[in-house]
């Protein structure tokens, strides 16, 4: 049905039904959306519960990893002095390379393992010559500018018994050489110095004195490769930890190396270093007076480096434990390992400003918990997040998938049912519009013959008809009339059968050639009176076919008749019967206002009209084309319709031929 059928009167029932619908619609879109939220804070706070006792059971684990260590460090720091450096180097062998053991007693420091940290705040007093030993020799050299005078002093020397003085002359040695010019000798003598190797010369190893001035010597001889490969060696002897430094010691000659570097060493990284400064930090940070006795933990950071230190204090020592970050992720972080993937979390470590220590945590939205340092008495703040949010939430986007289709059928739902009834009570409302205008069509149909009928009974029930000839003629238009009226209630009563089902079609083999032409010819006589002409073509080999005369007949008179009251500007009607492919075709072409499209399957719907119809003022009932559809089916025929608008219109019935 067109659109604008389903907005004729009453339309206000259409949209109050209509509003009704989509106010239903709304509100089971309204009430889906606000599941949906319920749902996502569900999802949010089951994932921040989760996560919740993830961080609890996380920071109990890093409180119990923690406490353990002191208790170490504790029981280190009551040993006596030797025995606690014996256990302490003992543990600290299973120190990762971002950790180290100091035992600081007095104004002293250890470090454990040995060759942990790169230099040292402090180191222990060293032993030097004494000051008489080389005093002819610096005179020379010095104020006498007699190099060679000097060095021969100072060879003098290098047959000492003591090391310390042989180590001093060496160097000195080398030193008044290189000024006389001599080169190569000056590199022997280096050579030998760098043979004592951690004898400290005035807090310097004497191994690290004869190879640095080796570098220069080798450079000035133009021996640029053994130069940088002399440079490399000492830069990671340096950053190993080889030698005992201090601070000033070591950044020195990392500094005035650097130059001479290649490329591959000058970046490569030093853990020991970084310990180092972590270790220079924390003295000054005792030093100051920072550190409660009794023991203690805190997390130490500066640009650089950031680090925890837990501390325990004995009688005479204080044992802590200094780990970086890098101890962090290679130790207990991996410890923590099982704990993190069993409950499905990532974590980050923050030091008190909030910068991040350690962080395996993205840049997503996804939701995170923190507990403060205050809350733990870790030396952290604590950060988590889930490590598959979309894992933890899986049970929930399940639900909410199946809440939203069940919702979405919902609407379909009620949008179909609403669609269904909507049509339903807008057919039955067209319905209704047309057995209005059917009953009255009828009632015009019967009023126009039934009035000529009582004008007529009146004027020959008066006398007042003067002639013979007249008298006839009133009769003969009494008889049509009467015709008329019979056909026009034979029509309805058939029709009422038809559409019950119990009309009875008595077939029998018909010639449809001389069928067609037998009421072709009543049809003729009934509209010849009024100009029309009927024009007939029919084949005699048509054939016959198996049908019910009255009621073929009567499908082929409505055809007519449409065609009549169609086309009243072209007064001509053409009728063609012939046989095609075993069926007979019984066709009525006009050229009347033709059939749109859009109607060419409704006009045979029961009381529906044509809108030309309405345009022309062609009166019926709307019953005419049905009733022949439904002749033809009973038939196993086939009503076809070709039509264009303006160009008339051309109906056919097809029917098999019986055999």
């Amino acid at each position: 049905m067109a659109v604008r059928e389903w907005l004729r009167p009453p339309r206000h029932l259409l949209v109050l039904f209509v509003g009704l619908t989509l106010v239903l619609a709304a509100a089971l879109g309204w009430l889906g959306w606000r599941l949906l939220q319920q749902d996502r804070a569900l999802e949010t706070q089951r994932l921040r519960d989760h996560l919740e006792t993830a961080a609890t059971a996380v920071a109990a684990a890093l409180e119990r990893r923690l406490a353990e260590t002191e208790r170490t460090l504790g029981r280190l720091a009551s040993l006596p002095a030797r025995e606690l450096r014996a256990q302490g180097a003992a543990w600290a062998r299973d120190l990762s390379d971002g950790a180290v053991l100091l035992v600081r007693s007095g104004e002293g420091l250890e470090a454990f393992p040995a060759r942990r940290l790169a230099y040292y705040p402090v180191l222990p007093p060293s032993r030097s010559p004494p000051a008489e030993t080389f005093a002819d020799g610096e005179a020379l050299e010095f104020r006498f500018q007699d190099f060679a005078g000097a060095a021969n002093a100072y060879r003098v020397h290098t047959r000492s018994r003591d090391g310390l003085v042989r180590a001093g002359a060496l160097l000195r040695l080398g030193r008044a050489l290189r000024k006389a010019g001599r080169e190569e000798p000056a590199l022997d003598a280096y050579a030998q110095l760098a043979g004592f190797d951690s004898l400290p010369l005035d807090g310097v190893p004497a191994g690290l004195l004869g190879r640095h001035a080796r570098i220069s010597i080798l450079e000035a001889l133009g021996r640029v490769a053994e130069s940088r490969q002399t440079a490399d060696s000492l830069y990671r002897d340096l950053l190993s930890a080889r030698w005992p430094l201090s601070r000033g010691a070591f950044e020195f000659y990392v500094t005035d190396l650097l130059p001479r570097l290649a490329a591959a060493t000058r970046d490569a990284p030093s853990a020991k270093a970084a310990l180092a400064r972590g270790v220079a930090l924390l003295w000054a940070d005792w030093s100051a007076g920072n550190a409660p006795s009794g023991g203690g933990r805190r997390l130490l950071r500066d640009e650089e480096i950031s680090a925890v230190v837990l501390w325990a204090d004995g009688r005479e020592e204080r044992v802590a434990l200094l780990a970086t970050a890098d101890h962090l992720r290679a130790v207990w972080l991996r410890e923590l390992e099982p704990l993190l993937q069993r409950e499905g979390v990532r974590i980050a470590l923050d030091d008190l400003e909030g910068n991040p220590v350690i962080s395996q945590l993205g840049d997503d939205a996804t939701p995170r918990v923190v507990r403060t340092a205050a809350e733990t008495h870790l030396p952290w703040t604590l950060r988590l997040a889930s490590a598959d949010p979309g894992n933890l939430t899986a049970e929930f986007a399940v639900r909410r998938r199946l809440m939203l289709a069940g919702f979405g059928v919902a609407v379909l739902l009620a949008l179909v049912a609403a669609y269904a009834v909507a049509r339903a009570v807008t057919r039955e409302l067209g319905v209704a519009r047309l057995q209005s205008e059917f009953v009255a069509a009828v009632s015009h149909e019967f009023r126009t013959p039934l009035t000529s009928m009582r004008q007529l009974t009146e004027l020959l029930a008066s006398g007042r008809v003067p002639t013979e000839e007249r008298r006839g003629q009133y009769y003969e238009v009494l008889r049509r009339e009467g015709e008329r009226l019979h056909r026009l209630v034979e029509g309805l009563l058939d029709f009422g059968r038809m559409e019950a089902g119990a009309h009875e079609f008595r077939l029998q083999s018909l010639d449809v050639a001389a069928l067609v032409r037998e009421t072709v010819d009543d049809f003729r006589a009934e509209v010849s009176e009024r100009g029309w002409v009927v024009d007939l073509e029919a084949t005699q080999d048509a054939g016959a076919v198996r049908a019910d005369r009255e009621a073929l007949s009567r499908a082929l008179w409505n055809l007519l008749d449409n065609a009549v009251k169609y086309s009243p500007e072209h007064r001509t009607v053409w009728v063609k019967v012939g046989g095609a492919d075993g069926r007979v075709a019984i066709s009525v072409r006009d050229q009347g206002a033709g059939i749109p499209a859009s109607e060419r399957d409704a006009i045979f719907e029961k009381f529906v009209r044509g809108s030309s119809a309405g345009v022309a003022g062609v009166k019926g009932t709307g019953i005419g084309l049905a009733m022949v559809q439904h002749i033809v089916r009973a038939h196993g025929g086939e009503i076809r319709v070709e039509s264009q608008p303006g160009a008339g219109s051309t109906f056919t019935i097809l029917l098999a031929v019986e055999r």
